[in-house]
């Protein structure tokens, strides 16, 4: 957790928001991360998910099902996401979302959206050419050497 918490302030000492993370497999470091999301124009760069990132291309895999995510403050939707996309067992973290809150990030509105139904989201959603986009659906399951996940 340590490392996590000591590369949030380097990477607001470079531009980036107060976050690290890092990715854990049998008590070694195998990814780390921080906020890159204004230093490289990615909102999705996360400290999070670019510790993720590090640990799937270090171990050459993107099940870290036997790995653990220890992040400086609880992570938001998408992260959590990812985590478990990831199958990570299990994730620690320091700050809270209140805690993200209370300095400009605040998650609150994004998991208030998740739980509207679709057509009451300030984002709106609309369904397109459903027929066409099955056929890769199709081919997909009818693949045999797929990867599936």
């Amino acid at each position: 957790m340590r490392e996590a918490i000591r590369l949030a302030p380097d990477s607001a000492r470079r531009g980036g928001g107060p976050f690290g993370a890092v990715v854990v497999r049998h008590e070694e470091i195998v990814g780390r991360g921080a906020n890159q999301v204004t230093t490289s124009n990615d909102p999705t760069a996360h400290a999070e998910v670019i510790a993720l990132r590090d640990a799937c291309q270090r171990l050459q895999t993107f099940r870290l099902e036997d790995c653990e995510l220890y992040a400086s403050c609880e992570p938001c939707p998408m992260c959590l996401a990812a985590a478990y996309w990831a199958r990570i067992k299990r994730i620690l973290y320091a700050g809270t979302r209140a805690d993200a809150a209370e300095i400009g990030f605040d998650d609150e509105r994004i998991y208030r959206e998740l739980a509207r139904p679709l057509n009451e989201r300030s984002l709106e959603m609309r369904q397109l050419l459903r027929e066409e986009a099955l056929a890769a659906f199709v081919q997909w399951r009818d693949q045999p050497d797929k990867t599936p996940y």
